[in-house]
């Protein structure tokens, strides 16, 4: 399902190097990827919008100040991939920027969450970016064009009680490492966004999850702070602007780089007073998936493959 906006009036966005150029955005239809869709646009792209919730990617794109394209694509088909990237190329040209954001996350103990569930975490965070990047690289490599894998510090330091999520954000993380070095002879650039904590619904109830809040808890208090979706875009888009190789959102993450070693000791001693303070029902009072995007994707998968509500 898709449809197109006609040609508008540009706001003035100065000499930016992305305008009449075209972005794929996937997971656009909310939170950081219906922002960061928002923004290419605003500088002047041409956008595809990519995500599972027909409508509400339609009214994402449809404030849109460029021509833009909707396409209802699951990340983890890869056949829909590349069909989207057909429909790219036909009406709005090859794409310059692909940026694989589609993302879900549950969150509980491993022993206890559905191991379809997890899987299906893994199979949209890692599988779905590697699919991205296989339908699209064709044209990058044409427009000599730059991939932007997003990240999080969750590859920085694994939280238990968010195996997959953690295990997902750092296979992307090492995906688009190796594939930079493949793609860079063929001018295409790869970057990688690594986000902190940000005000999606993912984690709308944080708070609900012991391990993650006694974690945000002793971070610094600039460390704790959630930073909006909008905030978020404004910092990719920048990175895109600039063909970078990493981006930091926030921008001081990339101070941490080099404490990356002493994280994961880190957390897990302080996820391991958590929880050990916590009874074993406390810590699996809140398994399953995190956020209405994840809820609609999970249900999406499961009406799919008809296997029965739990």
């Amino acid at each position: 399902m898709h449809t197109d906006n006609g040609p508008r009036t540009v706001a003035a966005t100065g000499a930016s190097p992305l305008r009449g150029r075209v972005a794929v955005v996937t997971g656009a239809a909310r939170g950081v990827g219906e922002a960061l869709a928002r923004h290419l646009s605003e500088a002047g792209m041409h956008v595809a919008l990519l995500g599972r919730e027909a409508r509400t990617l339609h009214a994402a794109a449809s404030s849109l100040p460029t021509p833009s394209l909707c396409v209802e694509a699951d990340v983890t088909d890869q056949e829909a991939l590349e069909d989207a990237a057909r429909q790219v190329a036909h009406r709005l040209g090859d794409a310059a920027v692909v940026v694989a954001n589609a993302g879900v996350a549950a969150g509980g103990p491993f022993r206890r969450i559905d191991g379809d569930l997890w899987r299906r975490v893994i199979d949209v965070n890692l599988v779905g970016s590697a699919n991205t990047a296989r339908a699209f690289l064709p044209q990058l490599a044409r427009t000599r064009g730059y991939f932007l894998q997003i990240a999080s510090t969750a590859a920085f330091g694994s939280a238990p009680m968010m195996s997959a999520y953690c295990a997902s954000k750092a296979g992307a993380e090492s995906f688009a490492q190796a594939l930079r070095g493949e793609v860079e002879p063929d001018g295409v650039s790869v970057g990688i966004a690594y986000l902190h904590w940000t005000g999606t619904d993912m984690i709308t109830d944080l708070d609900e999850h012991p391990v993650l809040r006694a974690l945000r808890s002793h971070q610094p208090w600039f460390a704790r702070r959630v930073h909006s979706p909008d905030q978020v875009a404004d910092w990719l888009t920048a990175g895109v602007e600039r063909r970078s190789q990493h981006v930091y959102a926030p921008p001081w993450l990339r101070w941490c780089q080099p404490l990356r070693p002493l994280f994961p000791g880190l957390v897990t001693r302080i996820a391991r007073r958590e929880m050990r303070r916590l009874p074993a029902d406390a810590l699996a009072g809140d398994t399953g998936v995190m956020g209405a995007g994840g809820r609609a994707d999970w249900e999406l998968y499961r009406s799919a493959t008809h296997r029965p509500s739990r």
